[in-house]
């Protein structure tokens, strides 16, 4: 940490001052000068992360810098014997000092424009999916950024094309999957730029590998070849191919290929399935030569996240496909799914997905991925995929040190109601699905944006390929070499290799496991449950004024708040006062970010979204007439508790920042009402 009397980067004395606009008070604070505190025991978190305060400047300053001059150094030792193409004597002219003139003040300028940005880094920010980011990751983006690799083919990214494949391995073993290039099935995992993206790829997959047996009957048909020992004769129908589950398929796909490597009759077969399949004909071909795909669905809960919609149009699937199946306490109800897919089925609508959602982003909540698996045993085939774009990290905290699966207890040790029964068994579950997707720039604290995707089955990648030789036929080691070339599998065509660095070496300092990495989520559901325990003491504080309640168990360290002024009835007057009650945390451009306590984020939850258990439920702890509303949605404010110094407090003698925030809130809202 900067000391009293040094000079931070903006060249003011750093130590002594909370840095605010002139003639400004911070709201709530009198005027703060930094004391010494006395030595206590080191946080074990302490050492990962710049801090809010920057109080490991020192070692992000010297180790960034050395790993600067590392690199400069590796420039002028690449062929030393090189004229220079930048002349010492260049160096003095005036034409070249003044672009670097220009280029600092424009730097300048940017720093002082960022000045006005959220202070995510700091503990006061409870707002969205963002933090502070851990340390070893950030400088590893930093510095290989000067390297500038893009990971689309080891050509031009011959290192960190081998850091993302791992960086994959360490999340699938983190989740389940097998790794292992001898055992079928062998996981795959890779970066993209965020979770859309990975659903879009991820759903992109289901299509090809549902689709694929329906091609392969077109083109024996049409060429007389059908391959032995595989389930796909003339007879078949649609609905029956469609039966098929993934693995089935992919399996399927194999023996295929290594009949037309082998059988002189191959190469016709090939060539006639390469252009039967709906990657080449395109869905509306595909549809008229099999009509009941005209209607194929992909059935997602109503709290699964916008992309999916967006997947939807990207893929020709038409929005108007994606079936909403309704939730209890915001979570998938296994129930309603099984009478979606029975209503699919009496429709002949073939589903083509199947989406869990693994910590939805509004509400933190956690579906039930063992049940999701329970159903799929009646209604088999679809591809089952699990959206953990917010919970993906959480499976460290279920891991050993050797990627075992803990028991329940061992999980729970140090928590008070983390994780439930249930939430045990849908972590477990994770494992058999066939693809998740994870946000490592979310729970994984790393910069934007990084998202993966995770197959469990990696043959799936082999189906959407841009090339087409005969693929299933080589050994495990020639695999392992083939799918470096990622951009053949993927949907993106450049991609940052700075952003494997950073994954790869937090997993490497902090790895993916209950002891290391699973500590830092610990933190932060602790942190969770407090705050979750603290309300009801809130709730009796200011019940004279304000009824408030948690619409949502939280399953992990994401929680949501109501609040209604006492005595209204009305929801929409309960939500005018909530976006009022709002203002007070939320970030406005055009003021400055110190004139906040704290932040935080909001969203609506659309009462269609709601069984009348839960509205009744609701209804009568907010005292608000849900059975009668006048508005279509109930307003929430969003905490999101990622930062690890939550528990921590502001200042010595003071509360923790949780307690400091309901203080705040409990002011906030007696100042509304008393206006």
């Amino acid at each position: 940490m900067l000391q009293p009397g040094t000079a931070g980067s903006d060249g003011v004395a750093a130590g002594a001052q909370i840095l605010r606009a002139p003639g400004v008070e911070m709201p709530g604070h009198q005027t703060v000068r930094r004391v010494h505190r006395p030595s206590r025991m080191t946080d074990p978190l302490a050492p990962f992360f710049l801090g809010a305060y920057g109080e490991n400047n020192d070692f992000f300053e010297k180790t960034l810098l050395e790993l600067v001059r590392d690199h400069v150094f590796w420039r002028r030792n690449f062929h030393p014997e090189d004229e220079p193409p930048i002349g010492t004597r260049d160096q003095y002219t005036r034409a070249y000092l003044d672009g670097l003139a220009r280029t600092r003040h424009e730097l300048h300028q940017l720093t002082a424009a960022l000045k006005r940005s959220i202070p995510s880094f700091h503990p006061r920010y409870l707002g969205h999916m963002v933090s502070d980011l851990l340390l070893p990751g950030l400088v590893a983006q930093l510095v290989t950024t000067l390297y500038n690799p893009n990971n689309i083919v080891e050509d031009v990214a011959p290192i960190t094309v081998q850091l993302e494949l791992e960086v994959g391995r360490q999340l699938a073993r983190m989740l389940g999957f097998s790794v292992d290039g001898g055992h079928e099935p062998c996981a795959l995992g890779h970066l993209t730029s965020g979770g859309t993206v990975a659903n879009d790829e991820a759903l992109w997959l289901a299509r090809s590998a549902r689709l694929y047996p329906l091609a392969l009957r077109d083109a024996s048909a049409a060429t007389g070849v059908w391959v032995p020992d595989v389930a796909v004769g003339p007879s078949r129908s649609d609905s029956e191919l469609l039966a098929l589950g993934p693995d089935e398929v992919l399996a399927l796909a194999r023996r295929v290929s290594t009949f037309c490597a082998r059988d002189p009759r191959g190469a016709e077969l090939f060539r006639a399935l390469v252009a039967s399949r709906v990657e080449e004909l395109g869905l509306a071909t595909f549809a008229e030569r099999h009509p009941t795909l005209r209607r194929a669905a992909v059935v997602v809960p109503r709290t699964a996240h916008y992309s999916w919609h967006k997947a939807m149009s990207v893929l020709g699937l038409g929005d108007v496909n994606l079936v909403q199946v309704p939730v209890r306490q915001a979570r998938l109800d296994g129930a309603a799914l099984t009478r979606a897919l029975e209503t699919l089925r009496r429709e002949d609508r073939p589903v083509l997905a199947v989406v869990g959602v693994y910590g939805t982003t509004e509400f933190g909540t956690l579906d039930s991925i063992h049940e999701l698996l329970a159903v799929r045993q009646r209604f088999p085939g679809f591809w089952l995929h699990v959206d953990a774009a917010w919970g993906g990290y959480l499976p460290t905290l279920f891991r050993d040190r050797k990627g075992g699966l803990l028991p329940h207890a061992a999980v729970r040790d140090g928590f008070r109601h983390f994780p439930s029964e249930r939430v045990y068994r849908a972590t477990v579950a994770l494992a058999e699905v066939d693809s998740v997707t994870v946000d490592p720039h979310k729970l994984g604290f790393v910069p934007f944006g990084a998202g993966a995707l995770v197959v469990r089955n990696r043959r799936a990648l082999d189906l959407v390929q841009q090339e087409a030789p005969y693929v299933f036929t080589s050994p495990p080691d020639e695999d392992e070499r083939r799918y470096r070339k990622l951009g053949r599998y993927i949907l993106e065509g450049s991609k940052p290799g700075a952003a494997a660095a950073a994954c790869y070496v937090n997993h490497r300092v902090l790895p993916l496991d209950h002891d290391h990495f699973g500590r830092l989520l610990a933190r932060s559901v602790q942190t969770c449950e407090r705050l979750a325990d603290r309300i009801p003491a809130l709730r009796e504080e200011l019940a004279p004024w304000v009824r408030v309640a948690i619409p949502f168990e939280p399953d992990c360290n994401l929680i949501c708040l109501a609040f209604n002024p006492a005595g209204n009835r009305s929801l929409k007057a309960a939500n005018a006062f909530g976006r009022q009650l709002f203002e007070s945390v939320d970030v406005r451009p055009d003021r400055p970010v110190q004139l906040k306590e704290f932040f935080g984020s909001s969203t609506v939850v659309e009462l269609e979204n709601l069984g009348s258990d839960e509205l009744e439920r609701i209804g009568t702890d907010l005292q608000v007439d849900l059975a009668r509303p006048d508005d279509t949605g109930l307003f929430l404010f969003r905490q999101t508790l990622m930062n690890p110094w939550l528990q921590t407090s502001p200042g010595p003698g003071e509360p923790s920042y949780v307690e400091a925030y309901c203080h705040f809130l409990s002011r906030q809202i007696r100042a509304l009402r008393d206006r």
